[in-house]
């Protein structure tokens, strides 16, 4: 559908300008009229050849900026199709544009706001649309996206600090990897070449470096093919509903780094249930929401258990704390939450204990994984770097008796 650049003059005589899309520049006046301003020059906007290739992409960072700004536009009192309007117009991502505009033109057709973020469900989720739809039969929407807006900033730097965590090690390995073929490819065979030329009887780990050297030399590029085909076979797997299920619980185990997503499950689970509580929405469809943006499979189905637990007529807390899943301390205070009436309060303080222990969590794995990876590599390439030498060390000897 083409979108219109359009200039109008309100009844005071203000001259405003903007974008509107549209099959046609007729529904377009007819539209502005409707807005109460006169058109006067209404022109198609034409894309340009470089925003054909721009990736159809929107960050999360970029989804809760434009929450936030909503939801601050709606609270000082600014109609909700002019604030669409005006966050469209400062949009700096170009589909992001395109997309508000989409939504501010369905939101002039007549649906509600929560039915037009539907149409983009790779942008707004389930959760942002069941909130939204929450807050306008509510009639507090600008309450809610404040809300949405909190959630998805906390949610946000959850998943920062896991990436911070996980990077440090991830770029050491692979420098290491790379420093290791460079050795074990190119530098090893010469030093295997010398030692051949000069004819003397190498020692054991001499011996042992220079035939992995030899063998990795060969099968190099075999070395490489099955690096990439498990990258590409975990992946698939990983899209599969079994494949990731099995990968997800195997996470979970790993030392630190499980215990790691394991509290960023549950820290995004107790937040995410807390705000479709406190939204209004009905506790059983919380759940199923909850569970899906957890992020991990294992906890999604204990959850989807839970919920249908919870519709025959069962606690929250109970299956809870039979998955084993879900610590002590949490069912505890979800079941208090329950008795008294305060769940949503109790899934807060929840939420805010394992996002407090997500940050110990990364500082912990910051503090011990830098020096046994230092040790661990620097042993590696260290013992290299000595075997090599052993046989010049020996022949120094020699000589020098």
């Amino acid at each position: 559908m083409p979108i219109y650049s359009w200039v109008g003059k309100t009844l005071s005589g203000e001259v405003r300008r903007g974008e509107m899309e549209a099959p046609d520049p007729k529904l377009v006046e007819a539209r502005l009229r409707r807005l109460q301003l006169i058109p006067l020059k209404i022109t198609e906007k034409k894309e340009s050849f470089l925003a054909r290739f721009q990736p159809k992409k929107v960050k999360g960072k970029e989804v809760a900026i434009f929450t936030r700004q909503l939801a601050t536009m709606l609270e000082s009192g600014l109609p909700l199709v002019q604030a669409l309007e005006a966050l469209a117009s400062q949009q700096k991502n170009p589909y992001f544009q395109k997309v508000i505009r989409k939504i501010k033109t369905s939101v002039e057709s007549g649906s509600s706001l929560a039915e037009s973020l539907r149409e983009f469900p790779k942008i707004f989720d389930e959760l942002y649309y069941q909130m939204v739809n929450a807050g306008e039969a509510g009639g507090n929407l600008d309450e809610i996206l404040k809300r949405m807006a909190t959630y998805q900033e906390k949610i946000l730097a959850i998943k920062a600090k896991i990436r911070q965590a996980m990077m440090y090690p991830a770029v050491i390995i692979f420098v290491t990897i790379v420093v290791l073929s460079i050795i074990m490819v190119y530098v090893i065979p010469k030093f295997a070449q010398m030692f051949a030329e000069a004819g003397q009887a190498l020692p054991l780990p001499t011996q042992i470096v220079i035939a992995a050297s030899t063998i990795t030399k060969k099968y190099f590029p075999f070395f490489i093919a099955g690096l990439i085909g498990f990258i590409i076979i975990i992946r698939r797997l990983y899209r599969t509903e079994k494949g990731r299920y099995k990968i997800d619980k195997l996470l979970l185990r790993f030392p630190l780094f499980g215990d790691l997503l394991h509290k960023s499950a549950l820290a995004r689970f107790s937040r995410t249930l807390s705000s479709l509580i406190a939204s209004g929405v009905p506790l059983l469809q919380g759940l199923s929401i909850a569970g899906k943006v957890s992020g991990n499979r294992v906890i999604e189905k204990v959850v989807e258990e839970v919920r249908l637990s919870v519709s025959e007529g069962q606690s929250i807390a109970e299956p809870m704390a039979v998955s084993g899943y879900f610590p002590h301390m949490v069912t505890q205070m979800i079941s208090v939450g329950e008795a008294t009436g305060a769940l949503e309060q109790m899934l807060d303080k929840v939420a805010d204990f394992y996002e407090d222990e997500v940050d110990r969590t990364v500082d912990t794995i910051s503090t011990l994984i830098e020096p046994i990876l230092i040790v661990f590599l620097g042993g590696i390439i260290g013992g290299i770097i000595i075997s090599l030498y052993l046989p010049i060390f020996k022949l120094a000897s020699v000589v020098g008796g």
